[in-house]
């Protein structure tokens, strides 16, 4: 499974918003600020505004700031926000197919490899859900001059 660059560029622009304060924070200085190609972040923003994890502001003055405090933000919503809620595996039931389906009594059950998928996949997004951003900042904010470097870069 891989993620998205996308995902990686969203968090980072929340905790950024979140270290630099207050706002609007325009698309251009979001990107400027860790070299990402402005075209392709401004969907990341806009995705994230659907979401209801940034506000926009419109006018010359005018970016993105966030909606809501980064502890009431999973990394599963900016995932989501990104990605979609779709399941990462699709099961299209081939044991049912080519030999060995002509060969098998009709299941009488769900596919087991599903079943197992599925569960696999619940740990993924339970893990997800239970990680703030908050939780994520509190280690940043252990990192030396973390803080310093993202307000310098907006500055």
């Amino acid at each position: 499974m891989r993620m998205a660059k996308g995902v990686e560029w969203a968090l980072h622009t929340l905790l950024n918003l979140d270290m630099i304060g207050g706002g609007p924070v325009g698309s251009g200085q979001l990107a400027e600020a860790h070299g990402l190609p402005a075209p392709y972040l401004i969907k990341q923003l806009q995705q994230l505004v659907r979401a209801g994890l940034l506000t926009s502001v419109p006018g010359p003055r005018g970016g993105f700031r966030l909606a809501r405090p980064l502890g009431e933000i999973t990394l599963l919503d900016v995932v989501e926000a990104i990605e979609g809620d779709a399941y990462l595996f699709h099961c299209t039931e081939i044991r049912c197919c080519g030999k060995i389906g002509e060969l098998s009594p009709p299941p009488d059950g769900p596919c087991p490899v599903k079943t197992a998928m599925r569960r696999a996949e619940q740990a993924y997004y339970d893990a997800l859900a239970a990680q703030t951003l908050a939780d994520v900042k509190a280690e940043l904010d252990r990192t030396p001059m973390a803080g310093q470097v993202i307000r310098s870069a907006f500055t």
